[in-house]
């Protein structure tokens, strides 16, 4: 797809920050947000990516329809890009301005507490409104916080959801429906994910710990990463997209890799690059036994021993549907610090000990940066339950 899409800023919020500023620092030293919580499900010992910051932003009276955690962590992040939003709307008007919005949970939470009253008073919370719960609500509040009128909905595929509400930005400004778009995901941590990763045995009772042979399952986290896209030639650029859809099962990848390969390959060519210009790879990298073995074949296929790779989920948890925008907020960080040549990299946390039955994989330590010329080129997987696969390719020129 021959067109500029320019991430023009990012507004983030997770278990390491509430601002782009703050977190980063803390993303490229390899520092896990994750905090123990034991209470989380009786008798488990699990690993939390919670919000690290303090308490969340007020929803305005006017859209206390929307108010709950999911869409008040939506805030958090984008206070912090609220001018260059607005700047956008004045220069374009509201109505070509589109919001696309990821997420698996939406204001799941906030339906546990209206049910538990229901249980207790025998009718659901006068606070609770539908528009917290069903997934169109945080589209839906974002173009009303800021009275857009453009293209508005969201993108629920899973762990691929954020990844895919960035695809989807690139091709509205590529079409010409808009002029710039809001776009990401947010999901917030409920009882529903936390029980449900555990009944499916797949939560680890450590740190997850991707790649490693003593590898027990994922961390859960929860996130919001949302970018203003323009269409622009500076700056960081998404470069290309790969997307495929493989459907072998709810919640197992396709062991082959096959769907994963594809991605991959369809985003390094849509990019118009070769996996040899890549500096640095963002892995999906859960650290279950079924992903990591997946992701290590097709990776090794595509890249070889040659590309640096990590996973940042050791670092703010499996964040679900926010994971893709999130991890390309992660690489739109490593971008912009990318001055004078060198490319700092997100380092892999694990325990060091590789598991013989994957292909090997470079993966990055906290002392790796790599150089570039004229131009510095990354990518990020983002692989979903139902094989739901997306993968970004950024760039930024010298």
């Amino acid at each position: 797809m021959n067109t500029d899409c320019k991430l023009a800023a990012l507004g983030m919020a997770n278990a390491l920050g509430d601002a782009a500023d703050a977190i980063a620092p803390r993303l490229f030293a390899g520092e896990s947000g994750l905090v123990e919580r034991r209470e989380a499900v009786p008798d488990r010992t699990m690993f939390l990516g919670e919000l690290a910051a303090g308490p969340l932003p007020e929803i305005p009276q006017r859209l206390a329809r929307y108010r709950c955690r999911n869409n008040a962590i939506s805030l958090a992040a984008l206070q912090s890009i609220d001018e260059p939003i607005r700047a956008a709307i004045d220069d374009f008007g509201p109505h070509r301005i589109a919001v696309i919005f990821g997420t698996s949970t939406s204001g799941v939470s906030d339906a546990e507490d209206a049910l538990r009253h229901q249980r207790d008073h025998g009718g659901l919370a006068p606070s609770f409104a539908y528009q917290q719960l069903e997934f169109g609500g945080g589209a839906g509040f974002i173009a009303d916080y800021f009275g857009i009128t453009g293209p508005t909905y969201s993108i629920s595929t899973a762990c691929s959801s954020g990844a895919r509400a960035l695809a989807s930005a690139r091709s509205l400004l590529a079409l010409g429906a808009c002029d710039a778009v809001i776009a990401g995901a947010t999901d917030s941590l409920c009882n529903l994910t936390i029980f449900g990763f555990s009944a499916l045995q797949a939560i680890s009772d450590e740190i997850t710990n991707p790649c490693s042979a003593n590898r027990k399952g994922l961390s859960l986290g929860e996130s919001s990463a949302l970018f203003l896209v323009t269409r622009a030639s500076d700056g960081v650029q998404l470069l290309g997209v790969g997307e495929s859809s493989e459907a072998h099962h709810m919640s197992a990848p396709d062991p082959t890799g096959a769907g994963a390969e594809a991605a991959m390959r369809g985003a390094l060519a849509d990019a118009g690059v070769d996996a040899g210009d890549v500096l640095y790879l963002n892995l999906h990298g859960t650290g279950t036994p079924l992903n990591d073995a997946m992701e290590c074949g097709a990776v090794h296929r595509v890249f070889g021993e040659r590309t640096p790779c990590s996973s940042s989920k050791p670092l703010v948890g499996h964040t679900l549907g926010a994971a893709g925008a999130t991890e390309a907020g992660f690489c739109w960080l490593a971008l912009q610090a990318a001055n004078g040549g060198s490319l700092p990299l997100i380092p892999h946390l694990w325990d060091g000990v590789r598991d013989p039955a994957l292909p090997p994989l470079r993966l990055a330590d906290e002392s790796t940066a790599i150089p570039f010329e004229s131009r510095a080129v990354v990518a990020t997987n983002s692989f979903g339950f139902g094989g739901n696969n997306c993968v970004l390719v950024l760039g930024r020129d010298r």
